[in-house]
């Protein structure tokens, strides 16, 4: 659906917005209404970003701010609201908004339902700078400040293995608790409890849309140690610079694998301190029987910790077999694969080509390297 259509469309209900008593001779009344109603309500809309761009917005390095209607319910319009943070974003960012009509002026703006909310949502935006990256959110000026710290240090870790190709700088949400974290998602409190990032990159889409966002748990990222910290968000970097390589067939296993292996790689942490869980698993003779499953890795599934060391490990197994190179280029093989009916079989074919071997031979080696690295006698 083209804008204009979505914005006659939208104004069909809005002709109440003053317009003319009647249209002029030999015109079509309703639709003569409806275009003033949409030209009308493109205004209306417009002064409204203008509004949030030069007030309570003014804070925030904006390129681009504005609304497209795609909805009318009972004195309501439903827009997509799309913002570009300039220096940042290449593409918008893209919310869904719920906007209160009165007349000829907009009395009040909320999250369209089941939407995430936008930062501004959460309070006042004031955003720090770091060196490659904008950190947004509620909190003090010294929490932000630490977290671009930290940002700064995740992207060049990053790029060192997966190259220069992506646009290496980063924007990072910290809302000041836990169910602020959930708003920004646009799900149920809880729902991520113990998660402490997530990175809003859609898996598939082009290198530099929609724009990216690292958000962070507060409540649980704050328990962390300072390594830790920097471990999570090297891991959502890495889902930022890998994303136009990550694709619906590509394995969880496999992509957060990666992820967790490059934020580790320069830690200095062994095999036991990555993966205490597995460990103690491994101790009471438990020993995976195959590659985790993408549904391992929902958020509150059970084992989900697990199923993150048991991904760090097969990532690890082959970059230490094949060396780091061989990882990355497997990883976008794997993306350049494209979909087919049984993902496993295009899987194998992958590594027949990319390593010499197939998935059951991997599987079988990975199985024992957990039992090497991580049982009592290791």
């Amino acid at each position: 659906m083209s804008r204009r259509t979505a914005l006659l469309l939208v104004a069909g209900a809005l002709t109440q917005l003053s317009l003319p008593a009647t249209a002029a001779p030999g015109t079509d009344r309703r639709s003569t209404d409806g275009r003033l109603a949409a030209d009308r309500l493109t205004a209306l809309l417009a002064r409204r970003a203008d509004r949030l761009r030069t007030g309570e917005l003014a804070a925030l390095p904006l390129a681009e701010l504005d609304y497209r209607p795609v909805g009318w319910d009972a004195g309501t319009v439903t827009a997509e609201l799309r913002y570009r943070l300039l220096g940042y974003d290449d593409y918008p960012a893209v919310l869904q908004r719920r906007l209160t009509l009165a007349g000829a002026a907009v009395t009040g703006e909320g999250v369209a339902p089941d939407a995430a909310a936008a930062p501004w949502d959460l309070g006042a935006p004031d955003p720090v700078r770091g060196a490659h990256c904008l950190v947004l959110g509620p909190a003090g000026p010294a929490e932000l400040g630490a977290l671009a710290a930290i940002g700064d240090r995740a992207v060049p870790a990053v790029s060192a293995v997966w190259g220069t190709g992506w646009a290496q700088r980063l924007v990072l949400q910290l809302p000041g608790s836990e169910p602020q974290f959930a708003r920004l998602l646009g799900v149920d409190p809880g729902s991520y409890q113990d998660i402490a990032a997530v990175t809003s990159a859609a898996a598939g889409a082009p290198l530099h849309t929609p724009a990216d966002r690292v958000m962070v748990n507060p409540d649980a990222f704050r328990q962390l140690s300072e390594v830790g910290k920097q471990v999570v968000i090297t891991h959502e970097t890495t889902h930022v610079a890998t994303r136009g390589d990550t694709h619906p067939w590509t394995p969880l296993w496999l992509s957060e694998g990666v992820a967790d292996w490059t934020a580790y790689l320069t830690t200095g942490r062994t095999a036991r301190q990555i993966a205490p869980e597995l460990t103690q698993d491994v101790a009471a003779g438990k020993l995976p029987t195959a590659l985790p499953a993408d549904s391992d890795f929902t958020a509150g599934a059970q084992g989900i910790a697990q199923a993150y060391e048991l991904a760090w490990l097969a990532c690890d197994l082959i970059a230490r077999r094949h060396g780091r190179p061989a990882l990355v280029d497997l990883y976008r093989a794997v993306g350049a694969a494209g979909p087919g009916a049984v993902r496993d079989q295009r899987l194998d074919q992958v590594f027949q080509r990319q390593l010499g071997y197939g998935l059951a031979q991997f599987t079988r080696d990975w199985i024992g390297e957990v039992e090497r690295q991580l049982s009592p006698q290791a």
